[in-house]
């Protein structure tokens, strides 16, 4: 089933209402019990609260009536993949709780992260709702991206002369941090910045908006032989606000992000990248470092 522009649009509304709604329950809530679950090999992929689960549902419910009428997949990170996704012309992509660990300790860092992806792994839609501060990002495949439903692009004033590091808990336990930290200097001092920044960690989906948010900045993961690297649904809503803005949402290499993977949900096999200054060439030197 092809979806038209109205569909988009429609669709679009709808999961702004499932993200809004979850997001002001998260900030509502505290986590009341931490468990864990077979997830890959980082404990950020590993933990779960009743909030997720809480989250979850409610975003499920208000999409409910959109999976028969458009004919939609599903992968959500608390439901099991039945690969209905591989057979779908589209399927909802959904973190209900993405940062659960900075949510459990009440630091920032997480949101509220749904996506329509269609079958080839182009997200058509992105919504993102971050509780703590209640803002609302979203976007539309060719309709531009939205901050509360303002228009939103790239501040090219905004941060100072330095290159900006978004990173997770995986960065600082590279084998190689140190090597890594001093290339990304010199590239920072390639582009014709003043050094390197390396922002606190936080969600996957946080770090890509600290990168929109700065006309200098990256956050990226590299390729690894185990499970992990994230998933799915934590790059595809934003990898549609990137494509909005006219930034870079690709794989470590470069290329486009494989965000219907047949095989798995995690992102290992290729790595990411999402930054707003053009460090493709540069981190192909990275991820040669020994």
């Amino acid at each position: 089933m092809k979806l038209s522009s109205e569909d988009l649009h429609e669709l679009a509304e709808l999961a702004i209402r499932a993200a809004t709604e979850a997001g002001q329950m998260i900030a509502r809530s505290r986590p009341q019990e931490i468990e864990h679950k077979e997830g890959g090999h980082s404990l950020s992929s590993q933990v779960v609260t009743e909030v997720d689960r809480q989250a979850e549902d409610l975003i499920l419910r208000v999409l409910a009536p959109t999976f028969d009428r458009f004919e939609l997949g599903l992968l959500s990170e608390e439901t099991d993949d039945n690969g209905g996704r591989l057979i779908a012309d589209y399927f909802w992509c959904i973190d209900p709780l993405d940062g659960t660990l900075p949510f459990i300790e009440g630091t920032p860092g997480y949101a509220v992260s749904i996506a329509l992806v269609d079958q080839s792994g182009t997200p058509m839609i992105g919504v993102v709702y971050d509780p703590v501060e209640g803002a609302l990002f979203h976007a539309v495949s060719g309709a531009g991206a939205f901050r509360n439903r303002a228009p939103w692009s790239i501040d090219s004033a905004a941060g100072g002369a330095e290159l900006s590091v978004f990173t997770d808990r995986s960065f600082f336990a590279l084998e190689n941090h140190d090597e890594v930290v001093a290339a990304l200097d010199e590239i920072a001092r390639d582009l014709g910045l003043e050094g390197v920044r390396i922002h606190e960690p936080r969600g996957a989906v946080m770090n890509a908006l600290g990168v929109l948010a700065l006309p200098n900045a990256c956050y990226f993961k590299f390729p690894k032989p185990t499970a992990g690297g994230g998933s799915l649904w934590d790059f595809a809503a934003t990898a549609c606000l990137f494509h909005e803005v006219g930034a870079i949402a690709t794989n470590i290499h470069g290329d486009v992000l494989d965000l219907n993977r047949a095989n798995s949900t995690f992102m290992n096999h290729q790595g990411v990248l999402f930054a707003t200054c053009d460090i493709k060439a540069r981190l192909a030197f990275l991820h040669s470092l020994p």
